[in-house]
């Protein structure tokens, strides 16, 4: 991804004034690239100028959502970070989530930081431009769509319903009218209730009147599968699997309920117009898919290719405006 020296030289020195620091070494983690790609928007109005005059991209970050999203214990933030008190750096994170927007960080030529507002504030929209971009393996579906604009899917993930090792429960269709589990205000919430929609895709409910039960996060959910307080959970395949490795009394049913496609979300109501900063995003991520590299990030952590097939996605489909 390396460009001329001859040419980050100049970029740096034509725009030093106003974008001091948003051209900085492979060393410290920003792209030559993403430098030279910078423009002379105004960042009181434009967001990917803001970000860029800045010098940092403040993404989403889930404490315990491994292996999507993990704190790193003990690490060190770097004495020159961009990156306010309140917020973690690079180093401080991990995990495929944050990996993501690491190398999207990189290709702007700022520095990445990491802020954990609760994912209902992340979800409701209305951010107050307190952070630019959520990775946090949320879904493209309709109603978010309403509030906030989707990016090009980094991955696509099959979702099950995973029940205690010992259960009874060996097909979907037994869980008819049983205590399923699922995340509260996410995509699972909404197929359960029969309102899932995602542009271009069909989905079915493959389960008759479940009795629903929500969880903040998918940990506790699965927790309380295994131990039998509910009949069900229904998570995404690497989340579910990610707590069986560790330890929990889970078995995963055979069929698939639904394939969702998580994407970075951008607020709708930010006072600075999005479009550039959207169509940046997904240029990169289509470069990521195109060389292998977000598929060498998903077998990394998940062990599993799930990258690929969100090629496929035609994120022009949703019909989304972005202004």
């Amino acid at each position: 991804m390396t460009r001329p020296t001859s040419v980050l030289i100049l970029v740096c020195g034509t725009l030093a004034a106003t974008l001091a620091g948003a051209c900085g070494s492979e060393e410290s983690g920003q792209s030559e690239a993403g430098s030279a790609r910078t423009s002379a928007a105004d960042p009181a109005r434009d967001k990917l100028a803001q970000i860029q005059a800045r010098g940092t991209l403040v993404e989403y970050f889930e404490p315990d959502y491994p292996p999507q999203s993990i704190g790193v214990k003990g690490a060190t933030r770097r004495k020159d970070t961009k990156c306010a008190d309140n917020q973690l750096t690079a180093a401080e994170v991990t995990g495929y989530d944050n990996e993501v927007p690491k190398l999207i960080a990189g290709e702007l030529g700022v520095e990445a930081c990491f802020v954990s507002p609760p994912w209902t504030e992340v979800n409701a929209g209305n951010w107050g431009d307190r952070w630019d971009i959520a990775y946090g393996s949320g879904s493209i579906n309709s109603d978010r769509i309403q509030r906030l604009y989707m990016t090009q899917p980094y991955y696509a993930v099959p979702n099950f319903y995973f029940v205690a090792k010992h259960s009874g429960y060996r097909h979907a269709a037994q869980l008819d009218g049983k205590r399923i589990g699922s995340c509260g205000d996410c995509s699972h919430e909404l197929y359960l209730k029969g309102q899932l929609e995602i542009p271009s895709v069909d989905i079915t409910l493959n389960v008759k009147d479940p009795k629903i039960v929500t969880f903040e996060t998918e940990a506790p959910g699965l927790e309380a599968a295994a131990k039998g307080e509910i009949d069900a959970f229904l998570a995404a395949d690497p989340v579910g699997r990610a707590r069986i490795k560790e330890g929990a009394a889970l078995r995963e049913l055979p069929e698939v309920a639904f394939t969702y496609y998580p994407s970075g979300f951008v607020d709708k109501s930010s006072g600075l117009s999005a479009r550039r900063f959207v169509d940046r995003v997904n240029e990169i991520i289509r470069g990521f898919q195109a060389d292998g590299t977000l598929k060498r990030l998903s077998i990394k952590w998940f062990g599993k290719d799930y990258a690929s097939d969100a090629r496929e996605f035609d994120i022009d489909a949703i019909v989304q405006e972005v202004r």
